[in-house]
């Protein structure tokens, strides 16, 4: 049986025109995207987005994305979430995720959270929290989730629980994620990452990118005997920490031209977990991302599909994409371009590509 494949994604990026300035995940402390040579702007990323860099808050954006993932055979995503808190870009990350689980619901896709408890230390030490209230918060942190998300219709849900996973262990201690729980341990299905917590159900793997591939042997030992496991698939590691003056680079697994990419998902989709994670959909720091770039286009996405038995024309999101940004010159009606989202979200394709060539057409006879 197909496990439930979902990819990691970063809702951090802050981009003109849709944002007033460009957010820190595209210029880091040295780039500056005002400035392009021919016809990139500077960011990031050794990388370049297919659609240019953009906002996580742009709907156009977020529909483009998801509409991807449907056509590629990716069930949903499993999508950072810093929490509630009014610190750094937090409360810009949340509004995003919200528009992205409100999509994914209207698009029929899949969404879990994975709580960056990190965020904990950084309250305390901006004297936004105490040290005595660390638990206290990231309990009214997953009473929200419960009382919002978890009960959404396209959560994710492992043995009829809503699933959760929390990133690092720079925030909660193994004591404090068991306080967390303590009272309602049965609510969700808890994982953490690399090793199991005691408070956890299990655990999800991650790049690691001095240690690769002894790293994911070591997480398929200890998978055993968990009663949940998220094996990683990603295609690379080739961060720009050192060159954005971030900090020094966490180490490089090459691309090797779709071959580490393949390799990694073969190996995840052998493994007979219920669920996979890919990492990532779109971290351009760390160059793990398989949205289609200008460099390798299509290339990851089509080798999901060939891998899972998917077939789909991906370039009409694209399209669609497109006609949403030209609205300005040249309108077209929202309910028409709605409708075409929703029958590609259908797979609907004969038709969705009808639509589409008509209203390309229509737009090209309009003078600009």
């Amino acid at each position: 049986m197909k496990p439930l494949i979902l990819a990691h994604y970063m809702p951090w990026y802050m981009a003109r025109p849709f944002s007033q300035v460009w957010g820190w995940h595209w210029t880091m402390n040295a780039f500056d995207p005002e400035k392009q040579t021919a016809g990139k702007r500077e960011i990031a990323s050794h990388y370049y987005p297919l659609i240019g860099p953009y906002d996580s808050g742009d709907p156009t954006v977020l529909e483009y994305h998801l509409l991807l993932m449907k056509l590629s055979g990716i069930d949903g995503v499993i999508v950072d979430w810093y929490g509630l808190s009014d610190l750094f870009d937090y409360p810009f990350l949340h509004k995003n995720t919200q528009t992205l689980v409100e999509l994914a619901n209207k698009l029929g896709l899949k969404y879990a959270i994975c709580y960056e408890d990190q965020t904990i230390p950084r309250l305390i030490e901006s004297k936004k929290l105490t040290a005595e209230e660390r638990v206290l918060h990231a309990r009214r942190e997953l009473d929200w989730l419960r009382k919002n998300w978890f009960k959404g219709p396209g959560y994710v849900k492992v043995q009829g629980k809503p699933l959760l996973l929390s990133f690092g262990f720079d925030g909660l201690t193994n004591a404090e994620w068991a306080e967390v729980l303590k009272g309602s341990p049965d609510a969700q299905i808890y994982v953490s990452e690399h090793n199991k917590r005691s408070a956890a159900q299990g655990s999800f793997d991650w790049p690691i990118p001095n240690e690769y591939p002894a790293s994911l042997d070591r997480f398929d030992k200890q998978r055993v005997g968990q009663s949940i496991s998220i094996p990683v698939a990603f295609p690379r590691f080739h961060d720009i920490y050192a060159e954005g003056k971030a900090q020094p680079t966490l180490g490089r697994i090459p691309d090797d031209n779709g071959r580490t990419w393949t390799a990694n998902l073969q190996r995840a989709l052998k493994s007979n977990a219920p669920i996979i994670q890919l990492a990532t959909w779109n971290d351009w720091g760390e160059g793990t991302g398989i949205e289609p770039t200008q460099e390798f286009g299509y290339r990851d996405l089509e080798a999901v599909q060939r891998l899972i038995g998917v077939k789909a024309d991906l370039r009409l999101p694209l399209r669609l994409y497109r006609l949403r940004q030209s609205q300005a010159s040249n309108p077209v009606p929202t309910t028409e371009l709605d409708r075409i989202a929703r029958l590609i979200s259908q797979k609907a394709l004969a038709p969705a590509t009808q639509e589409l060539l008509r209203l390309e057409k229509n737009s090209q006879k309009k003078p600009n």
